[in-house]
């Protein structure tokens, strides 16, 4: 009963992980928040992943864990791919879903760094400097 409360607490956090690191730029109030969690998803995807193997995401190895313990295998690399071909039905190649990520990704690296950077000049502007 444990590991299917684990799962279910997973699955949600892997969803408002990938929503907020999508959304979480739009609003002033969130984007150093947005910031540190896309900070804290590179940090993963690459240093972590030099060790682990590029896109290694800490959160889907534990999630993995859980679902191992619950009888599951065969499980993908990537919580994405898992959520769009095993859990929407869909059947696309994990190449694709892994370019679409890592595209996507670095847009919102782009878009964040830019929405930042603003805030920090509106914010030195309104203070005189």
């Amino acid at each position: 009963m444990l590991y299917v409360w684990l799962d279910t607490i997973f699955w949600w956090l892997h969803v408002l992980v990938i929503g907020f690191n999508l959304t979480g730029w739009i609003w002033n109030s969130t984007r150093r928040i947005h910031l540190i969690l896309v900070l804290l998803t590179v940090f993963s995807w690459l240093i972590l992943g030099f060790w682990y193997g590029f896109g290694y995401c800490f959160l889907t190895d534990w999630h993995w864990e859980v679902k191992r313990a619950l009888g599951q295998q065969h499980l993908p690399n990537s919580f994405i791919t898992y959520l769009v071909n095993y859990q929407l039905g869909f059947s696309i190649p994990i190449q694709v879903i892994d370019m679409s990520t890592a595209i996507t990704f670095v847009s919102i690296i782009i878009v964040s760094g830019y929405r930042n950077l603003d805030l920090v000049r509106k914010k030195s502007q309104s203070a005189g400097f």
